[in-house]
């Protein structure tokens, strides 16, 4: 295992290499203090497992930075750990590939919890966005809050399994064993959404990756009627 995390309060980074290497005790953990050091680590390791880095650090743009990261390691996940909280910048993270928002507020267990689900192949969501008035949300996120209340959503097995109509697109699309992107494109969606989609529809399931998720939803019977 290997990670390589950031943030410009040299207290709070190494508090966090303590919390990794209490979890994780042979992993490889490489540090920066800002995002210039993030690239350059980057233009010479790219076999990170994880990412976890502070949103705003001094010197570059958050937004631009994070793009960058995302092209200099594509399929490495992304969790960001920050104390600032809004729902546009959260949104705009997740639009670009970020698998995780954590606040810094949060017990370690939480933080551990978030890191272990992305490893795993799902999301972090904050619970700031799963409480968050549906009418104050920015609209690309409504189907994803609305998907929290599982009283709205279809039963769509003999077992009982809840899943929104949405949800049932997604697994679709993830039988026929298309990708984020193409998901994305075919249900016109940014890849952000898609992935959100995809952690929730693995918690319904109770499955830790998009496989595991095709095989239990056949099991399930939940495939056996495509439109």
């Amino acid at each position: 295992m290997k990670f390589l995390i950031a943030d410009d309060h040299e207290l709070f980074l190494q508090g966090l290499e303590f919390i990794l290497h209490k979890e994780y005790p042979k992993a490889e953990i490489v540090s920066a203090n800002n995002y210039n050091g993030i690239f350059e680590i980057l233009q010479t390791q790219n076999d990170f497992d994880l990412i976890i880095t502070d949103l705003a650090m001094p010197g570059t743009n958050w937004l631009e930075a994070l793009k960058k990261i995302h092209t200099l390691c594509l399929d490495t996940p992304v969790i960001i750990i920050s104390a600032v909280f809004d729902r546009e910048i959260f949104q705009k993270t997740f639009d670009i590939g970020v698998s995780g928002y954590v606040s810094k507020s949060f017990p370690n267990s939480v933080i551990v919890g978030a890191i272990n689900l992305v490893l795993a192949g799902g999301m972090y969501i904050p619970p700031e966005v799963l409480k968050m008035d549906i009418q104050k949300v920015p609209e690309p996120m409504h189907e994803l809050i609305s998907e929290t209340d599982t009283s709205k959503a279809s039963s769509a097995s003999s077992n009982n399994t809840k899943l929104t109509p949405r949800q049932l697109d997604v697994l679709r699309c993830l039988a026929e064993g298309l990708s984020n992107k193409q998901i994305a494109y075919q249900l016109g969606l940014s890849e952000g959404t898609v992935k959100i989609h995809i952690t929730l529809l693995m918690r319904a399931l109770e499955v830790s990756n998009r496989v595991m998720a095709v095989k239990e939803a056949n099991k399930r019977g939940l495939l056996s009627d495509k439109k």
